[in-house]
């Protein structure tokens, strides 16, 4: 497999502040060890269940094999979740220390996070690229894993000098951490003891509370509704909603914070979990409007509890047919680890339906299929799935209500996506008109990646000629396109595709943080040219919407393949009193040009200003 472009956004970290912090030794009680505790079996064989019955070296063995077969698998099909039942994991002199590897998930099976503690370590570290793996060391493609809904109690015991001073997290786009209480030291979202370059253009926490948190080469990030005791600076976009601790934002952009008192809408993101009865159950969190700080700290997430038994749990050799007539019977979906060819559309018509995708659960459009179809009906769900385009152009991959005609979704009980991710191209020749379609009014949507792939295994030589085949073959026109009134976004980051990356038609929709990256690979400017304007801008709001917001926005510009090409506009917004953007920017990543920021205003990010972002505080 080849691996990516030594230059791949090599661009985007330069200069950043660091704060080192030392990670204490936890003092936890040993667990006596017993036999192992076999997996449920209707979670398919990608599915691996721990008990604290089961001693540390076991564990360890598991978990080290796991990580040494994906670590270096960006673009395979294997997929895996390791989950964790209630209790405690690891000891003071037997810490379990965890490195997190391609389409992983580690996970707790607790009520609340506090209910699963793991004394060690849960991290993601640099991957070197070039010289037989000791140079070209980034986190730049550290995409696919999850962490969720434990207690983690930093244990650095046996870890060198370096190592030990931190809980690394090292990771990029379509990576989340939700529902975890980490102590005991600090967090790193960089890992500065690997080889440098460190860099790193990372991601998303919800529902966390945190330690002191070193930010490091992040170029962009959202923390929404946790705890942080402290965080040590940003670079170009860091946004906080609803964060107990966060920096405050007054000096912007210097440093580049964006601070909102509390997140305007929320949902947490489904997550399994086993009752005191040791039944497996599904909690699905309440709406929350205005609100900061995580839901568990005194009891239960608020929402609903729901039975394994009303799942359908799906592997990827059910055929579709089997899946949407068990929708139709009023069943929940959970999609189990691995691969589903997709080649007529999963259906979601009934209000409330959970699609819970674990272990990175992907749907691969066969045939120009819509791999997912959600009616506009109040209620529905879909979290941790990822959708791959196909050989085939699709017309789109993940339709939210109709185009046309009346949807029902509801301000109470809007549809969520959370954690759902798009892939075009990449680990195979990838086609589709828009990623993402949101017809329906009232739509949460919570953390995704929608990606048009700058590289991959296609079979591209890498230089002029694979990139004009890349723009050619792996197509995506739209990266999301919002159409429904009352759509929220909390963490939007949408790259390469080759018109508009986002589209927002609807009235009152809310964006807080969102990154883009404009395509890298079109071979001449009269291939990035809308009408009389040269390129398009990442970030279009209609021109006949009258009400728009956007908290923390982000464009970036790497032409690699004709460094002349010339963007006009990072963003083109209407002017109007209802439509407003706060704490926006563009950079140059080392090739290309955006001429204005929004509508003609803000400076050029040429070459003249190599990784210095242009910004303006507010517009208009």
């Amino acid at each position: 497999m080849p691996t990516p472009p030594p230059h791949r956004r090599l661009g985007r970290a330069l200069a950043f502040g660091l704060v080192l912090t030392t990670a204490a030794v936890a003092t936890n009680t040993p667990v006596s060890a017993g036999p192992p505790r076999p997996a449920n079996p209707a979670f398919g064989p990608n599915v691996t269940i721990f008990d604290p019955s089961m001693p540390v070296s076991q564990i360890q063995a598991t978990l080290d094999a796991a990580h040494a077969a994906q670590v270096d698998n960006e673009m395979g099909t294997n997929r895996h979740a390791y989950l964790f039942r209630p209790g405690q994991y690891g000891t003071a002199e037997q810490p379990l220390q965890i490195k997190v590897g391609y389409y992983t998930e580690i996970s707790g099976l607790g009520a609340s996070p506090t209910d699963v503690v793991i004394n060690g370590k849960v991290e993601a570290y640099n991957r070197c690229l070039t010289e037989g793996g000791t140079a070209n060391c980034i986190a730049l493609v550290n995409f696919w894993r999850t962490l969720s809904n434990l207690s983690l109690r930093i244990n650095a015991a046996g870890q060198d000098d370096c190592r030990a001073t931190a809980n690394f997290w090292a990771v990029s786009q379509a990576v989340s951490m939700r529902r975890l209480d980490i102590s005991g030291g600090g967090l790193s979202l960089m890992d500065y003891c690997t080889n440098g370059p460190q860099y790193a253009s990372g991601g998303f926490i919800a529902d966390s509370r945190l330690p002191a948190t070193t930010n490091g080469s992040q170029q962009q990030w959202l923390t929404r509704n946790s705890e942080v005791e402290s965080w040590s600076n940003a670079v170009w976009n860091q946004v906080f909603a609803g964060v107990v601790g966060a920096p405050d934002d007054a000096g912007f952009p210097d440093p580049p914070y964006t601070t909102l008192d509390t997140t305007p809408l929320s949902r947490e993101k489904p997550y399994l979990f086993v009752d005191a009865r040791g039944k497996y159950q599904v909690r699905v969190a309440a709406v929350r409007r205005d609100t900061r700080g995580i839901t568990w700290g005194t009891r239960m997430t608020p929402g609903r509890t729901i039975p394994i038994s009303d799942f359908f749990v799906a592997r990827p050799s059910d055929p579709v047919h089997v899946i949407n007539r068990e929708l139709a019977r009023g069943r929940h979906l959970l999609l189990t680890p691995g691969v589903y060819d997709v080649a007529r559309s999963i259906e979601v018509r009934r209000p409330d339906t959970i699609v819970l995708g674990i272990g990175h659960a992907t749907l691969t459009a066969v045939n120009g299929a819509v791999p997912l179809n959600v009616a506009g009906v109040p209620g529905v769900v879909v979290a941790g799935v990822t959708i791959d385009a196909g050989l085939k152009e699709s017309p789109v991959l993940l339709r939210v209500g109709r185009k046309h005609g009346r949807n029902h979704s509801t301000p109470r009980n809007p549809i969520t996506l959370s954690d759902v991710y798009f892939r075009v191209g990449g680990p195979h020749i990838g086609r589709t008109d828009t990623a993402l379609e949101v017809n329906s009014d009232h739509v949460l949507i919570d953390h995704t990646w929608v990606w048009r792939g700058d590289h991959g295994v296609e079979g591209f030589t890498e230089g002029v000629n694979g990139d004009t085949d890349r723009w050619r073959t792996n197509t995506g026109r739209y990266g999301v396109v919002v159409n429904g009134d009352h759509v929220t976004a909390t963490g939007l980051f949408v790259e390469h595709f080759q018109r508009y990356n986002t589209v927002w038609n609807g009235e009152h929709g809310t964006t807080i943080l969102y990154q883009n990256e404009l395509p890298y690979d079109p071979p001449t400017q009269a291939d990035w040219h809308n009408g009389k304007v040269n390129g398009w801008a990442g970030y279009k709001v209609g021109d006949r919407v009258r009400h728009h917001t956007l908290h923390g926005g982000g464009v970036y510009v790497f032409n690699q393949n004709n460094p002349s090409i010339r963007t006009e506009n990072g963003f083109e917004v209407p002017v109007r009193p209802g439509v407003r953007l706060h704490h926006i920017m563009t950079v140059n990543l080392s090739a290309g040009t955006i001429d204005h920021v929004v509508n003609g205003v803000g400076e050029a990010a040429d070459m003249d200003r190599v990784g210095a972002p242009v910004y303006l505080k507010q517009y208009p």
